[in-house]
């Protein structure tokens, strides 16, 4: 039984992952470095939104300013994952040292019911959940943006939001990539909304792209704040969109839904002090988890990507991500034993059963059931200021546009992060991936994450801002560009584009970017028991990240599996 499921796990896992061509990793002659800025930068996943985050800050705003903007930029041009209609993480260090997380995730229905996506029979009804108005949860992203800057904003949201109103009414160049997601899109939209939309009609590359309606909505956030969403007249045009597409959310979900300061996860890696993000996401926890597994061993005697660096990160990965199942969820309806699943003594006990002769099989490893987790359709921003602040945004819509429906009137997409909980125990979720009472829908509950928006401080000072994309991969991503940086001396922009792998404890796989990985040692690898997937492995991650060299400058790395961009001054 236990085999015949994982086999399903791994069938369902390299169906749904699949979703980009990954590229050919070629290795630079020579080591790349990214944009260098004296004063201030936004790496973020579209041009144009760094360029508005950053020219906010020339204007005198702080990275808080700039995180409005930029978040509200990504929702015109980068809708795959950019929103309103979804939520995310920030996390941050004030010039003053000051730490701190900032929740912004969505929520379930007040109507919402553990077995909401179960038939009479018991039958998991999974479409539900993914597609459609049941697939909703109440959106985060407008409370988050406006806690963050009634906290630490400077400039008025009119001189915030009005360039972005401006990039909605005037429009920007659809990129190559873009113009793919959009067509491919374009019947699927069309097929889940019933009507045609600007979002249905074939673009090109270089065609500009105008969303009116969306400039009307950000208008409206000027004119009458975080209320004309979450009370007003968006929130009511919301609300009869959805219950339309028979969703259970009303505007009692939208007055009920308030923005959460966290404590972040902090941890130390050697002479580095992270700061990560805390539950619900389990990026943090799981980050920790697998940093502090690994200390013990000198990775950069091993080398970059070795065989013996991959191993010991895979078995590192294995048993956060079999800990992660069991134990996270949201904080609020759980108690989650943070300090215990960081410390050293846990983690040395849960490696004690590590070799490099041969891999511990996922079925030896415990815990649990494994919880839901995100779509690879995220995108994460990073921002410093010529203050000293600095920030690592993660935001998402769940899956490619989230549910699909678009609210033409309003001119967003809506998330369909309700996949995210466990529906039914013991049941694979769209990625291949067990369910968790720990994850299970309960109302006003948010679903865990595994976004990963992380500050890291060096010597008592900022040193980096990172993040990603990549669904369950976005740990990991996060995790490795770390250790290129701080182990194996890369500059920031050559640790963002080296490939990656990735475990996730089940299935019992580890995933490679292609044509990226030395061939005889993922033989060796394969001889000791590890399962290689090469073929299927999607592009893993699309880390934006900011490092502060020696000299007090900036340098930007912008991934180039996608279209970000590093823009500073």
């Amino acid at each position: 039984m236990r085999k015949s499921l994982l086999l399903v796990c791994i069938s369902l896992f390299l169906l749904t992952n699949c979703k980009e061509t990954p590229k050919k990793f070629e290795k630079a002659k020579t080591p790349q470095v990214g944009l260098i800025a004296e004063k201030a930068m936004v790496v973020s996943a579209r041009e144009e939104a760094s360029k508005i985050g950053a020219d906010i800050m020339k204007k005198g705003g702080n990275a808080f300013d700039a995180m409005v903007a930029t978040e509200m930029a990504l929702a015109v041009c980068y809708p795959y994952a950019g929103n309103l209609g979804g939520g995310g993480f920030m996390v941050y260090r004030t010039t003053y040292g000051e730490l701190g997380a900032l929740d912004y995730r969505e929520k379930a229905p007040i109507k919402a019911s553990r077995d909401m996506y179960l038939d009479e029979t018991g039958t998991y009804l999974q479409e539900k959940s993914k597609v459609g108005g049941l697939a909703v949860g109440v959106p985060g992203t407008v409370a988050g943006i406006f806690a963050a800057h009634e906290k630490f904003g400077t400039l008025p949201i009119y001189d915030i939001l009005t360039p972005v109103v401006s990039l909605a009414r005037n429009g920007f160049k659809i990129t190559k990539d873009q113009a793919i997601r959009f067509n491919k899109y374009a019947p699927v939209f069309k097929d889940v909304n019933k009507e045609e939309s600007i979002y249905t009609k074939t673009y090109n590359e270089g065609d500009v792209f105008k969303n009116e309606a969306l400039a009307n909505t950000l208008q409206a956030l000027i004119d009458e704040g975080r209320k004309a969403f979450y009370a007003g007249e968006i929130g009511e045009k919301l609300v009869s969109f959805l219950t339309k597409k028979e969703s259970i959310i009303t505007m009692a979900d939208l007055a009920a839904y308030e923005a959460e300061w966290r404590d972040p996860v902090i941890f130390q890696y050697k002479n580095l002090k992270v700061i990560s993000m805390s539950p619900p996401s389990s990026g943090g926890i799981c980050l920790a988890q697998i940093l502090k597994s690994i200390e013990p061993y000198n990775l950069k005697s091993f080398g970059h990507n070795t065989e013996k660096s991959i191993q010991i990160i895979t078995e590192a990965e294995r048993r956060a991500y079999a800990d992660r199942s069991h134990f996270l969820g949201d904080p609020d309806y759980i108690d989650i034993p943070i300090d215990t699943l960081i410390s050293s003594s846990y983690l040395l006990n849960r490696m004690a059963s590590v070799s490099f002769d041969k891999a511990t099989p996922s079925e030896e490893v415990s815990n649990g059931e494994l919880s839901g987790y995100e779509s690879m359709e995220t995108t994460h921003y990073s921002i410093v200021d010529s203050f000293g602040n600095a920030i690592a945004v993660t935001t998402t819509l769940n899956a490619a546009f989230g549910s699909k429906l678009y609210v033409s009137d309003l001119g967003f997409f809506l998330n369909n992060e309700m996949d995210d909980f466990s529906a039914k125990p013991g049941t694979p979720n769209m990625f291949g991936l067990i369910g968790g009472a720990a994850n299970a829908i309960e109302p006003q509950k948010r679903m865990l994450s595994s976004m990963t928006p992380t500050i890291v401080e060096k010597d008592g000072d900022f040193w980096m801002s990172v993040g990603t994309p990549g669904g369950s991969t976005i740990i990991t991503s996060v995790l490795q560009t770390i250790l290129n940086v701080y182990e194996y001396d890369m500059s920031m922009q050559d640790a963002v584009n080296a490939p990656r792998f990735h475990h996730q404890w089940l299935p019992d796989i580890i995933q490679f970017e292609p044509n990226s990985f030395n061939a005889e040692m993922l033989k060796n690898l394969e001889t000791k028991g590890y399962t290689i997937d090469e073929i299927n492995a999607p592009v893993i991650g699309k880390v934006d990240g900011i490092l502060k060299l020696k000299d007090g400058t900036y340098e930007g790395g912008a991934d180039k599996r996608g279209d970000d961009t590093a823009i500073g001054y």
